[in-house]
């Protein structure tokens, strides 16, 4: 009896677990638990007949004194756990290098097998009979025969069923989760062979080393399982995935799907997609990283079809604003408005055409109305779970923007500028809400009151972001003939509307920032306290909009900050910072 292999888990497995934990606490959800269990329960049922097999063939030797005592089917306990902490660090890893990506992007709506898939089968086909071939041949091919001929035959079925998916994700999600804890195990194995916690009969391995102390043979074993791990991992995404992205196909998905879903869900048809549903998705993502790294962040903090449809809204809210600013003459952009306007009449006309894609005479204004690239944003809006009202209303802010001329604002008064980001932020944050309670709220935990209450509320703080957006966008705006500080400010400061569009960086022009941030601020602390009346899963992640966006007013009260195409920004690590903390105040 000893202690030596235990110890190389309290000095090199059992910290890292608690590292990740710790970093990645505040993000994990009940389908991360759900997700990490199911991959351990496979990890350690495929495993324990291939080791229990190899040390009873005394290929794999635990010495008696390094082992604490108790086996199960001839394993010592600590090996054993050995299956569990490795696929619970390389999970958590897999996961937090994998939260910013919507899977649904990645999903592929045909059925092909291109030269990736067939070369990836082919190969390790050909590894699982080269592996059996060693094992029956024997002698010091042995152990990585056994290695190869177990694993292989996993790979290939998920990769046979996941391939497509897996090759169109990042590297950062794929490869990075299997290099680092493989480099890190290899090097903890060796120092525990140098240490004989463990050996490898001299007479089954081919002597071959990566380097001084490391066999090749543990150098695949580690390699291989992570490459397992990650691989299960992508399978289980992916199948999520499909289950997420497809209602017309999967029309309700518990949070917890059962394996026999997620095995329907990977096996079925390609074909069958949505294509312009995943193309549509894509584009949606990539307008979100462009306009709004803050609320791309904020996003990626929420799960399931809830953040699919704030990724919707959001890129409808985008483009409709793109369509207005980019026109080239005010007339032109008042046109774009009333084609919005009739889009959303003929959107809410009936029940049965708010959901757009179903309804032909909608898809065809569309097509025919508005340009291709905003086609998806259109289509994919999801009306039939939002209110009309708040989308109208943010047209309304959108004729705001076209009153400005170089001696006129229709910001006139402080009670202008409310009722302003009112229309243009206070109605996005009352969409969001809807979007919460219909996707996480249950018909018995909120009542009408309080939903009223919270809606009321996040809409104020709509309004303090917008405040904030405004004190970030001075010269920004100013170069756009806009100067969004009530007018009765200025007057207040001696200034009239041409001097903040001649000079932005004046001092009083300054001080006036620093009241709308103030204004913010006040708006922030009045109606911060109502998020915790937001359902539960829900509740962290806006916590992370509201944070992400309020940090750029804490950065604006500074007098140096980082200015990126004239506005102030926050540095990544910071933004990151900020939402570990949001989340993990609940």
């Amino acid at each position: 009896m000893g202690f030596e292999y235990a110890l190389v888990h309290l000095k090199y497995t059992i910290p890292p677990a608690i590292a990740l934990t710790y970093i990645y606490r505040p993000l994990f959800t009940r389908l991360d638990g759900y997700r990490i269990s199911f991959l351990i329960t496979i990890a350690v049922v495929s495993t324990i007949p291939w080791d229990s097999y190899l040390i009873r063939r005394k290929i794999w030797t635990y010495p008696p004194s390094v082992i604490i005592g108790p086996r199960l089917f001839s394993i010592p306990a600590e090996e054993l756990f050995f299956f569990v902490i490795q696929t619970y660090n390389t999970s958590l890893i897999y996961l937090f290098l994998s939260k910013p990506l919507l899977h649904s992007k990645y999903l592929v709506a045909r059925n092909t097998t291109g030269l990736w898939h067939r070369a990836g089968q082919a190969i390790l086909a050909a590894c699982a009979v080269i592996g059996g071939f060693q094992i029956r041949r024997g002698g010091e091919g042995t152990y990585l025969g056994l290695i190869v001929a177990w694993a292989a035959p996993f790979l290939l079925f998920l990769w046979s069923i996941s391939s497509q998916f897996l090759v169109k994700l990042p590297y950062s999600s794929t490869v990075v989760p299997i290099a680092i804890p493989t480099l890190y195990l290899w090097i903890v194995d060796t120092l525990a062979l140098k240490r004989g916690t463990w050996a490898i009969s001299s007479g089954t391995k081919v002597g071959v080393h990566l380097w001084d102390g490391l066999e090749i043979e543990e150098v695949i074993f580690f390699l291989a399982t992570n490459t397992l791990i990650v691989f299960g991992l992508v399978a289980f995404d992916h199948a999520v995935a499909i289950l997420l992205t497809f209602p017309d196909l999967f029309p309700k998905v518990p949070e917890l799907p059962s394996p026999v879903m997620l095995m329907q869900a990977i096996f079925t048809d390609p074909v069958k997609y949505d294509g312009e549903r995943i193309k549509g998705l894509s584009q949606a993502v990539a307008r979100l990283q462009k306009k709004s790294r803050s609320f791309y962040l904020a996003s990626s903090t929420f799960s399931g079809r809830l953040r699919i449809d704030l990724i919707l809204l959001y890129s409808f809210c985008r483009v409709a604003d793109d369509l207005v600013d980019n026109a080239d003459t005010i007339s032109i952009a008042r046109e774009w408005i009333r084609k919005l306007t009739h889009y959303l009449d003929l959107a809410y006309a009936s029940k049965e055409a708010r959901i757009i894609s179903k309804e032909p005479s909608l898809n065809s204004y569309i097509t025919s109305t508005f340009p291709t690239s905003t086609h998806s944003a259109l289509r994919l809006l999801p009306t039939h779970i939002l209110p009309y009202k708040p989308l109208y209303d943010l047209l309304e802010g959108f004729k705001t923007d076209l009153e400005f001329t170089s001696t006129i604002s229709p910001i006139q008064t402080e009670h202008d500028l409310e009722n302003y980001a009112a229309y243009v932020a206070g109605t996005v944050a009352e969409l969001i809400l809807e979007l919460v309670f219909v996707h996480t709220a249950s018909p018995t935990s909120t009542s009408t009151k309080q939903k009223d209450h919270l809606i009321r509320s996040g809409a104020r703080m709509g309004i303090a972001l917008q405040y904030i957006n405004i004190a970030r966008d001075i010269s920004v705006d100013a170069g756009l003939g806009r100067v969004y500080i009530p007018h009765s400010w200025l007057v207040a400061e001696g200034l009239i509307t041409q001097d903040v569009l001649d000079k932005p960086e004046l001092f009083e022009v300054a001080r006036l920032k620093n009241r709308l941030l103030a204004k913010a601020f006040g708006v922030y602390g009045e109606c911060g306290p109502a998020m915790r009346g937001l359902p539960r899963d829900a509740r962290a992640p806006m916590r992370v909009a509201v944070e992400s966006y309020m940090e750029i007013g804490r950065v604006l009260k500074k007098r140096r900050y980082r200015v990126v195409q004239g506005r102030a920004t926050v540095p990544v690590g910071r933004r990151v910072l900020v939402a570990w903390r949001a989340l993990s105040e609940g």
